[in-house]
């Protein structure tokens, strides 16, 4: 991290939101990368926005998921990949973190990875023994949903909650057994997409928060070891802490 404190940042929609020369350039090879290999594919970026295909393909792309860690030098960063097909079923996730070097992958039905190694949720089946990651969202002006109160639950219930800062990197921790669940109220479909399939083939469950199918494009999300997901469903509906 030899750029800590050093990164010039910039504001998209507000303070808390930034953009750095790394998201824009990382992007950019991302995008010419895939379109010289797949030139009839969509694709849908962060910060280039959307380029229509002629197939029924589609790449969602975030160049930097994390971009305020990156900025201050937390290593916990990531560029994040799905490749969508027909009706949005999610083809291919992979999640890549430089600073960890980590790099987790998953294509539909062949299991998901850890550099080659192959990972799995855990198995507990009790609140009081997981640990929890969610986010915490850009907009927090007044009368907007700040998660507080999903948090101060889930805490009383929990071993712990933690937040790291960036969607596809605490996707892939539920993947990996690191954590037991991830919820969040407010996501991009190209914060979650690789991380929602890397924890559905890790052998994870993945719904809204009301346990519903997730819309990828309004994703309230609740992922978890798919052993304790009726349970937290119970706390995220109800804000009862004995479920």
């Amino acid at each position: 991290m030899a750029h800590r404190g050093r990164v010039a940042v910039e504001h998209k929609s507000s303070f808390r939101d930034l953009v750095t020369e790394a998201d824009r350039r990382a992007e950019a090879a991302i995008r010419n990368v895939l379109l010289q290999a797949f030139p009839d594919h969509g694709l849908l970026g962060e910060e280039e926005g959307e380029r229509q295909g002629q197939s029924v393909y589609r790449w969602l792309v975030d160049p930097l998921d994390g971009t305020t860690n990156y900025a201050h030098g937390l290593p916990y960063f990531a560029v994040s990949l799905a490749l969508l097909g027909q009706g949005d079923e999610l083809l291919v996730g992979v999640v890549h973190m430089p600073a960890l070097g980590e790099t987790y992958s998953a294509v539909r039905g062949g299991g998901a990875f850890c550099n080659g190694r192959r990972i799995s949720v855990t198995g507990k089946e009790h609140l009081d023994n997981c640990l929890l990651v969610t986010g915490f969202p850009n907009d927090v002006s007044p009368g907007r949903p700040t998660n507080v109160d999903h948090m101060e639950n889930l805490i009383r219930r929990t071993r712990g909650v933690r937040i790291l800062g960036a969607a596809a990197v605490d996707l892939a921790y539920v993947a990996a057994g690191v954590f037991d669940a991830y919820w969040d109220l407010s996501n991009q479909a190209w914060d979650v997409a690789a991380g929602v399939l890397l924890v559905s083939e890790a052998g994870g469950t993945v719904t809204d928060m009301t346990g519903a199918s997730l819309n990828l494009y309004r994703p309230r999300i609740l992922a978890s070891n798919g052993r304790v997901h009726e349970q937290l469903l119970e706390v995220l509906r109800t804000g009862r802490i004995d479920a």
